[in-house]
């Protein structure tokens, strides 16, 4: 289970909306499953169905997140215009299996996040609790 304080849930919600029609990429940290910090990142590719992060953004974050002890707790970024499941491709560039993806779907008026975890073998549904 991830744990997603309720301010940050709106803050990648909205990252995603900012970033529409092109999807939106960053990454989560925290310590033990619990969020504490979003990282927004560029998405290189500025595609509305492929994301990529900046490398040199990359680097910025892990060093932040090892200066405050923080673990990568997910990747997440937006589907502008399908359901929250990972794609082929989001299933071909799962570089970390030990983070969950989190997804968030613009395709409704109202966004929908899931969270996944994308193995060699299957992909598996991540529960997130939005916590206050």
């Amino acid at each position: 289970m991830i744990k997603i304080p309720k301010s940050i849930y709106h803050t990648i919600i909205e990252h995603a909306r900012r970033e529409a029609p092109l999807e939106c990429c960053g990454i989560l940290g925290g310590r033990d499953g619990t969020v504490e910090k979003a990282f927004d990142l560029s998405n290189t590719e500025k595609s509305p169905t492929r994301y990529s992060m900046s490398p040199q953004q990359q680097v910025r974050v892990f060093d932040e997140m090892d200066r405050e002890s923080l673990d990568m707790v997910a990747i997440y970024h937006s589907h502008t215009h399908t359901i929250p499941f990972p794609s082929e491709t989001d299933v071909k560039l799962a570089f970390y299996p030990e983070v969950a993806s989190v997804i968030i779907s613009l395709e409704e008026e109202t966004p929908v996040v899931k969270a996944f975890r994308i193995k060699e073998d299957a992909i598996y549904p991540e529960e997130i609790e939005v916590i206050p």
